[in-house]
């Protein structure tokens, strides 16, 4: 069986371009505006795809945490209604698909619950993001795979046990499993990037890589080590507002990284060893043939 599937109108896995995803998430902090400039920002660097964060406050914060006063761009609120604040719904969107469509590029979103899910199927998005803090929600999981879509499953902050349960639970097709690590930025030392061939190894699915890492270095190398998806924050600018800025990579970087991670691609080769058209005139002036 072929490692690989198809996302909208591109095939992801082994033989294929890595998948490279720019995710906003929520670094648009509520603003429409700010989305589709990031957008149209995040095309122009070479990025497949655009992914956001759904969810549904009430359901996805937990109640001890609800009356929590936090400082934000709107004043001292409480953190609930922070969430509520950064949430884009129905006309936020409806703009937004509209924009990505006339742009020509794939959207979707990582769903946090199960009325998001619903919520966003009225969209037809390529795929569907389950975020690692919800890889143990098996209820969301087999909602999602219900749908008949794509899924990629990112697998920070869980053990293989907690793994292994959620894949066996919705089975590897039209899978990508993400490796990541959960931290916001995170240190080198905990980027476990052999984890990419441990997951190849283990499971019958292209394997991807979500980070959250400072620098590009590391993803590329990922994608040298077989991850056939990656995904990293997006932003305009990592001085903006917001908890994800920092781990964020602005257009410039944005657009170093998708051109390292092409030429990657094309540097790795077959494995096969041949002697090239290139190396000819080097072979007949240095070459002692005894």
């Amino acid at each position: 069986m072929a490692r690989e599937l198809k996302i909208g109108d591109r095939m992801v896995g082994d033989g294929h371009p890595a998948y490279i995803i720019a995710e906003i998430g929520i670094n648009h902090n509520g603003n429409l505006e700010t989305a589709k400039e990031m957008i149209l920002s995040a095309r122009e660097t070479g990025a497949d795809a655009i992914k956001f964060q759904k969810r549904t406050p009430e359901l996805c914060v937990p109640k001890d945490q609800w009356d929590i006063m936090r400082e934000t761009p709107w004043g001292y609120i409480s953190y609930l209604d922070y969430r509520k604040r950064i949430e884009f719904g129905q006309a936020e969107y409806q703009a937004i698909n509209d924009f990505c469509q006339d742009l020509g590029i794939d959207w979707f979103a990582s769903v946090w619950d199960e009325n998001s899910v619903d919520f966003m199927e009225q969209f037809n998005p390529v795929c569907y993001k389950v975020p690692s803090a919800a890889l143990t929600d098996i209820s969301l999981l087999k909602k999602i795979r219900s749908t008949g879509r794509p899924i990629i499953l990112s697998s920070g902050m869980s053990t293989h046990e907690q793994i292994d349960a959620s894949v066996s639970a919705i089975g590897t097709q039209d899978l990508v499993l993400m490796h990541s690590t959960s931290a916001y930025p995170c240190d080198p030392m905990e980027l476990n990037l052999r984890m990419i061939e441990t997951l190849r190894a283990k499971y019958d699915c292209p394997i991807g890589y979500s980070g959250h890492e400072v620098g590009l270095i590391t993803t590329v190398v990922a994608v040298a080590m077989g991850a056939a998806a990656v995904e990293r924050h997006f932003t305009l600018d990592r001085a903006m507002w917001g908890g994800d800025q920092a781990a964020s990579v602005e257009p410039g970087g944005f657009r170093k990284l998708v051109k390292y991670i092409r030429v990657t691609e094309m540097s790795l080769g077959d494995g096969v060893k041949r002697v090239y058209d290139s190396e000819q005139s080097s072979l007949k002036k240095l070459r002692r043939f005894l």
